[in-house]
């Protein structure tokens, strides 16, 4: 396993375990060379749909691009990696228990901004002004307005 710091190939086992959802064997390593420390998952290579962007564009789905989009979002908010982790390992399942060969990017956005926003209304603005592509500001702040009007919450209703 290539090292993140140093780009060593030699690395060590320091600790494995199962994850939460029996999907992923998480393996802590050290590098033998900068004896620095890092996690890696290991996991059974599962067909992928292609995502069809808005464009018309096709490409697989990309479990990393999609945690690297969810982390962007949850920058510095109280959303822990694990739970980025769990969520996207059960995204990643629900789509291949669709069955489909294809299923649009928005579908994938639509999960991740109702996750987000049970999670943290800043990380969902966040990510929804970049996921929607706001025009102007007023687009923005009707998606605002939504928000505060809804009480912060999708599941609030009252």
């Amino acid at each position: 396993m290539k090292c993140p710091f140093c780009s060593s190939l030699d690395s060590k086992v320091i600790d494995s375990r199962t994850t939460k959802d029996g999907t992923a064997i998480r393996r802590r390593r050290e590098c033998l060379k900068c004896s620095e420390r890092f996690t890696t998952y290991e996991r059974i290579e599962e067909f992928q749909p292609l995502v069809v962007k808005k464009d018309g564009r096709r490409e697989p789905f990309d479990r990393r691009k999609v945690i690297a989009g969810i982390r962007k979002a949850c920058e510095k908010r109280p959303i822990g990696a694990d739970m980025i982790e769990e969520f996207v390992s059960n995204l990643e399942k629900n789509i291949q228990e669709k069955g489909e060969r294809e299923l649009p990017s928005k579908y994938i956005g639509e999960r991740i901004m109702e996750q987000l926003r049970q999670w943290d209304d800043v990380a969902y603005v966040r990510f929804a002004s970049v996921y929607k592509q706001f025009k102007d500001l007023q687009e923005f702040m009707e998606q605002l307005q939504e928000l505060i009007g809804d009480g912060g919450k999708a599941g609030d209703n009252g």
